[in-house]
Protein backbone atom coordinates (compact mmCIF):
# COMPACT_ATOMS: atom_id res chain seq x y z
CA UNK A 1 0.00 0.00 0.00
CA UNK A 2 0.85 3.47 -0.75
CA UNK A 3 1.83 5.89 2.63
CA UNK A 4 1.85 9.35 2.37
CA UNK A 5 3.88 11.49 4.26
CA UNK A 6 4.08 14.71 5.34
CA UNK A 7 5.48 17.39 2.70
CA UNK A 8 3.71 20.88 3.56
CA UNK A 9 7.07 22.27 3.28
CA UNK A 10 8.71 19.80 0.10
CA UNK A 11 8.36 19.35 -3.29
CA UNK A 12 6.49 16.71 -5.55
CA UNK A 13 9.98 15.20 -5.71
CA UNK A 14 11.48 15.36 -2.59
CA UNK A 15 15.17 14.21 -1.38
CA UNK A 16 16.50 14.23 1.76
CA UNK A 17 19.74 13.52 3.40
CA UNK A 18 20.31 10.29 0.25
CA UNK A 19 23.43 8.19 1.13
CA UNK A 20 24.55 4.95 -0.80
CA UNK A 21 27.42 3.09 0.29
CA UNK A 22 28.56 -0.24 -1.25
CA UNK A 23 30.58 -2.47 0.32
CA UNK A 24 33.59 -3.65 -0.88
CA UNK A 25 36.43 -6.19 0.10
CA UNK A 26 38.62 -3.09 1.38
CA UNK A 27 36.50 -0.52 2.93
CA UNK A 28 32.68 0.52 2.16
CA UNK A 29 32.47 2.62 -0.73
CA UNK A 30 30.23 5.80 -0.35
CA UNK A 31 28.89 6.87 -3.41
CA UNK A 32 26.11 9.47 -2.54
CA UNK A 33 26.86 11.48 1.30
CA UNK A 34 23.58 13.71 1.88
CA UNK A 35 22.11 14.65 -1.24
CA UNK A 36 19.30 16.49 -1.00
CA UNK A 37 16.88 18.92 -3.20
CA UNK A 38 13.23 19.67 -4.34
CA UNK A 39 11.88 19.26 -7.79
CA UNK A 40 8.45 21.25 -8.55
CA UNK A 41 5.93 20.41 -11.18
CA UNK A 42 7.65 21.19 -14.42
CA UNK A 43 11.16 22.04 -13.54
CA UNK A 44 13.64 20.36 -15.06
CA UNK A 45 17.05 19.25 -12.68
CA UNK A 46 20.48 18.86 -14.92
CA UNK A 47 22.93 17.09 -12.57
CA UNK A 48 26.14 16.91 -14.08
CA UNK A 49 29.64 15.49 -13.08
CA UNK A 50 32.95 13.39 -13.36
CA UNK A 51 32.35 9.75 -14.01
CA UNK A 52 32.00 7.89 -10.77
CA UNK A 53 30.64 10.93 -8.93
CA UNK A 54 27.12 9.20 -8.24
CA UNK A 55 25.25 10.36 -10.97
CA UNK A 56 23.53 7.28 -12.55
CA UNK A 57 23.30 5.77 -8.90
CA UNK A 58 21.05 8.99 -7.88
CA UNK A 59 18.99 8.37 -11.12
CA UNK A 60 18.75 4.35 -9.82
CA UNK A 61 17.15 5.56 -6.72
CA UNK A 62 15.44 8.11 -7.80
CA UNK A 63 13.70 5.37 -10.70
CA UNK A 64 13.12 3.13 -7.48
CA UNK A 65 15.42 0.85 -8.92
CA UNK A 66 17.53 0.66 -5.82
CA UNK A 67 17.36 1.62 -2.33
CA UNK A 68 19.16 4.42 -0.34
CA UNK A 69 21.30 2.92 2.18
CA UNK A 70 20.13 6.63 4.18
CA UNK A 71 17.86 9.24 3.40
CA UNK A 72 14.57 9.12 1.74
CA UNK A 73 12.66 10.13 -1.53
CA UNK A 74 9.04 10.62 -1.72
CA UNK A 75 7.06 11.57 -4.67
CA UNK A 76 3.89 13.25 -4.25
CA UNK A 77 4.15 12.05 -0.90
CA UNK A 78 4.59 8.63 -1.79
CA UNK A 79 7.59 6.77 -0.36
CA UNK A 80 8.06 4.09 -2.94
CA UNK A 81 10.41 1.87 -0.76
CA UNK A 82 7.49 1.66 1.94
CA UNK A 83 5.83 -0.08 -0.60
CA UNK A 84 5.64 -4.09 -1.31
CA UNK A 85 7.14 -5.40 -4.25
CA UNK A 86 3.81 -5.77 -6.96
CA UNK A 87 2.63 -2.12 -5.48
CA UNK A 88 6.31 -0.59 -6.21
CA UNK A 89 6.57 -2.19 -9.76
CA UNK A 90 2.82 -0.17 -10.38
CA UNK A 91 3.97 2.89 -8.76
CA UNK A 92 7.50 2.89 -11.18
CA UNK A 93 5.50 1.84 -14.15
CA UNK A 94 2.65 4.42 -13.73
CA UNK A 95 4.89 7.11 -11.88
CA UNK A 96 8.20 7.26 -13.19
CA UNK A 97 9.51 7.53 -17.41
CA UNK A 98 13.08 5.97 -18.07
CA UNK A 99 15.61 7.46 -21.15
CA UNK A 100 18.66 5.55 -21.49
CA UNK A 101 22.13 6.08 -23.00
CA UNK A 102 21.11 2.37 -25.01
CA UNK A 103 17.55 2.68 -26.12
CA UNK A 104 17.08 -0.75 -24.72
CA UNK A 105 14.28 -1.41 -27.39
CA UNK A 106 12.96 -5.41 -27.90
CA UNK A 107 14.72 -5.82 -31.33
CA UNK A 108 11.58 -8.33 -32.60
CA UNK A 109 9.21 -5.29 -32.12
CA UNK A 110 8.34 -2.63 -34.12
CA UNK A 111 8.61 0.89 -33.12
CA UNK A 112 4.89 1.42 -31.93
CA UNK A 113 5.07 -2.09 -30.24
CA UNK A 114 7.79 -0.69 -27.87
CA UNK A 115 6.23 2.32 -27.27
CA UNK A 116 3.10 0.18 -25.74
CA UNK A 117 5.37 -2.04 -24.07
CA UNK A 118 4.79 0.15 -20.39
CA UNK A 119 0.92 0.13 -21.07
CA UNK A 120 0.67 -4.18 -21.39
CA UNK A 121 1.35 -4.17 -17.47
CA UNK A 122 -2.59 -2.59 -17.38
CA UNK A 123 -3.67 -5.27 -19.54
CA UNK A 124 -4.78 -5.37 -23.11
CA UNK A 125 -4.03 -2.43 -25.17
CA UNK A 126 -7.13 -0.12 -25.39
CA UNK A 127 -7.62 2.19 -28.79
CA UNK A 128 -6.76 5.30 -26.92
CA UNK A 129 -4.02 3.96 -25.19
CA UNK A 130 -2.59 3.06 -29.24
CA UNK A 131 -3.83 6.35 -30.55
CA UNK A 132 -1.58 8.35 -27.72
CA UNK A 133 1.66 5.80 -28.69
CA UNK A 134 1.33 6.95 -32.32
CA UNK A 135 0.58 10.34 -31.64
CA UNK A 136 3.89 10.50 -29.29
CA UNK A 137 5.75 9.16 -32.01
CA UNK A 138 4.21 11.21 -34.59
CA UNK A 139 5.27 14.69 -32.17
CA UNK A 140 8.86 12.85 -32.46
CA UNK A 141 8.76 12.91 -36.14
CA UNK A 142 8.25 8.98 -36.49
CA UNK A 143 4.73 8.61 -38.23
CA UNK A 144 6.21 7.02 -41.30
CA UNK A 145 8.40 4.41 -38.81
CA UNK A 146 5.31 3.06 -36.64
CA UNK A 147 6.23 -0.25 -38.02
CA UNK A 148 9.78 -0.36 -38.31
CA UNK A 149 11.79 -2.71 -36.19
CA UNK A 150 15.59 -0.99 -34.16
CA UNK A 151 17.44 -2.49 -36.74
CA UNK A 152 16.29 -0.39 -39.24
CA UNK A 153 16.13 2.63 -36.99
CA UNK A 154 19.07 5.31 -37.42
CA UNK A 155 20.72 5.89 -33.56
CA UNK A 156 18.62 8.78 -33.26
CA UNK A 157 15.54 7.72 -34.41
CA UNK A 158 15.69 5.13 -31.94
CA UNK A 159 16.05 7.19 -28.98
CA UNK A 160 12.94 8.91 -29.75
CA UNK A 161 11.51 5.95 -30.10
CA UNK A 162 12.87 5.40 -26.00
CA UNK A 163 11.57 8.87 -25.16
CA UNK A 164 7.95 8.06 -26.51
CA UNK A 165 8.16 4.92 -24.53
CA UNK A 166 8.94 6.85 -21.74
CA UNK A 167 6.12 9.18 -21.72
CA UNK A 168 3.33 6.72 -23.24
CA UNK A 169 1.96 6.28 -19.83
CA UNK A 170 2.15 10.01 -18.75
CA UNK A 171 4.69 9.66 -15.75
CA UNK A 172 4.81 12.35 -13.27
CA UNK A 173 9.19 11.88 -13.54
CA UNK A 174 10.86 11.34 -16.64
CA UNK A 175 14.70 10.27 -15.32
CA UNK A 176 17.32 10.57 -18.53
CA UNK A 177 20.40 8.79 -17.86
CA UNK A 178 23.17 10.34 -20.72
CA UNK A 179 20.11 10.32 -23.18
CA UNK A 180 22.51 11.94 -25.98
CA UNK A 181 25.69 9.94 -24.72
CA UNK A 182 25.79 7.63 -27.81
CA UNK A 183 24.84 9.49 -30.99
CA UNK A 184 26.83 11.92 -33.03
CA UNK A 185 27.20 15.61 -32.38
CA UNK A 186 23.98 17.20 -34.74
CA UNK A 187 21.91 13.79 -33.88
CA UNK A 188 22.61 14.91 -30.41
CA UNK A 189 21.58 18.43 -30.56
CA UNK A 190 18.21 17.19 -32.11
CA UNK A 191 17.60 15.23 -29.30
CA UNK A 192 18.51 17.92 -26.95
CA UNK A 193 16.12 20.22 -28.77
CA UNK A 194 13.24 17.55 -28.55
CA UNK A 195 13.84 16.95 -24.69
CA UNK A 196 13.44 20.69 -24.23
CA UNK A 197 10.17 21.04 -26.26
CA UNK A 198 8.62 18.06 -24.88
CA UNK A 199 9.64 19.23 -21.29
CA UNK A 200 7.78 22.67 -21.90
CA UNK A 201 4.71 20.77 -23.82
CA UNK A 202 4.08 17.86 -21.26
CA UNK A 203 5.07 19.55 -17.94
CA UNK A 204 6.49 16.92 -16.65
CA UNK A 205 9.61 16.48 -13.82
CA UNK A 206 12.56 16.24 -15.17
CA UNK A 207 16.03 15.15 -14.08
CA UNK A 208 18.91 14.55 -16.19
CA UNK A 209 21.86 13.09 -15.82
CA UNK A 210 24.72 14.12 -18.85
CA UNK A 211 28.36 15.25 -19.61
CA UNK A 212 27.08 17.19 -21.98
CA UNK A 213 27.21 21.02 -21.20
CA UNK A 214 25.54 21.74 -24.47
CA UNK A 215 22.55 19.16 -23.21
CA UNK A 216 22.75 21.10 -19.84
CA UNK A 217 22.75 24.40 -21.07
CA UNK A 218 19.25 23.87 -22.40
CA UNK A 219 18.02 23.90 -19.15
CA UNK A 220 17.77 26.40 -16.14
CA UNK A 221 18.53 24.46 -13.20
CA UNK A 222 21.91 22.62 -13.18
CA UNK A 223 23.41 21.24 -10.57
CA UNK A 224 26.96 19.20 -10.41
CA UNK A 225 27.45 15.93 -8.19
CA UNK A 226 31.05 15.53 -7.33
CA UNK A 227 32.15 13.36 -4.49
CA UNK A 228 28.72 12.34 -3.41
CA UNK A 229 27.75 16.04 -2.68
CA UNK A 230 25.46 18.50 -4.59
CA UNK A 231 26.51 21.63 -5.56
CA UNK A 232 23.32 24.13 -7.24
CA UNK A 233 23.56 26.47 -9.88
CA UNK A 234 26.74 25.11 -12.07
CA UNK A 235 26.86 27.69 -14.84
CA UNK A 236 23.82 29.30 -14.40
Amino acid sequence: MTTPTDTSTAGPLHVADLVKVYPTRAEPLRVLDGVSFDLNVGEALVVMGPSGSGKSTLLSILGALEPPSEGRVTLDGIDPFAQGERDLARFRNRTIGFVFQEHHLLPQCSALENVLLPTLAGGATTEDVEARARGLLDRVGLSDRLDHRPAELSGGERQRTALARALINAPRLLLCDEPTGNLDRTTATEIGDLLAELHAEQGVMMVIVTHSPELGGRFERRVELDRGRIRESVGA
